[in-house]
């Protein structure tokens, strides 16, 4: 029965090392953190994509955790000077543009005082992005689910809670695409976003996090300042690779401890 007890006891340390990797090194809280989101929503029974789909309540304890634990929340454009980062900077990052950012997580950031860069993809209206990685991914989930306006956008960048980055006009999947096609979604959405919102839009984020050496480049052509990945993880120094920068992915499936060791990581288990 003892022998019994420890196995089991062994077993379940061994299920929860592996699934919250508590054992890896911390990073010191001198390096920013850049969090990845998409949408904060309830999850959906049998949706493939409820990783992506963080409930409100968890979102809303996450923005006040990192508030009272002392980070700044800061926006991508900032990150243009790490050097003039306070220490625990925190960049709350939402790609695509959903609308249950204005729902949801617009009034979370207004709550708490915190602040948000929205990767916008221009023409995000009736489209299953998601094919364009993966051609079995076509359920029509993510074409479906609401997008925001540009009415909605324009109310939360009054708010001065959010900032907006490019994100391509199509949500693309750049690695199907010839260089003259890549430099008009990447550049093409800064232009139109700046044209339609006002205001620079200084960061880029990779659609599906796919790109390759051109894609850098060509970003940096474009007259972004920093371009982000979904390359897991937090940089030590983010001036040396400003247009590859690593994100810590909040899942929807996070628990609270989870939350707080990928903070401390920036990593998943």
């Amino acid at each position: 029965m003892i022998g019994a007890a420890i196995f089991l006891g062994l077993l379940a340390l061994l299920v929860f090392s592996k699934r919250y990797a508590w054992w890896r090194p911390a990073v010191g809280q001198a390096h920013p953190r850049i969090l990845m989101y998409h949408m904060v929503s309830e999850h959906r029974s049998g949706a493939k994509f409820n990783k992506l789909r963080v409930p409100p309540e968890a979102f809303d304890w996450q923005v006040r955790w990192l508030k009272e634990n002392g980070w700044y929340f800061a926006l991508m454009s900032e990150l243009a000077t790490p050097e003039k980062l306070p220490p625990k900077s925190v960049f709350l990052t939402f790609d695509d543009g959903y609308a249950d950012n204005f729902v949801h997580a617009h009034p979370v950031l207004q709550k708490y005082g915190a602040r948000a860069t929205l990767y916008l993809v221009v023409d995000r209206f009736n489209r299953d992005w998601s094919t364009a990685k993966k051609a079995h991914h076509n359920s029509g989930e993510l074409k479906d689910e609401p997008k925001l306006s540009d009415d909605q956008v324009s109310e939360m960048l009054a708010s001065g809670c959010w900032e907006l980055g490019g994100h391509t006009l199509t949500h693309a999947n750049l690695a199907r695409l010839d260089e003259a096609q890549k430099l008009a979604e990447i550049s093409g959405c800064r232009e139109k976003l700046e044209s339609d919102f006002g205001g620079r839009v200084s960061s880029f984020a990779y659609p599906f996090g796919i790109y390759d050496s051109t894609d850098v480049a060509l970003a940096e052509t474009a007259g972004f300042d920093t371009a982000v990945t979904t390359e897991e993880g937090i940089d030590a120094d983010p001036g040396a690779r400003p247009f590859e920068l690593r994100r810590v992915k909040v899942s929807g499936k996070d628990n609270r401890l989870a939350f707080r060791l990928r903070m401390r990581t920036g990593r998943r288990g």
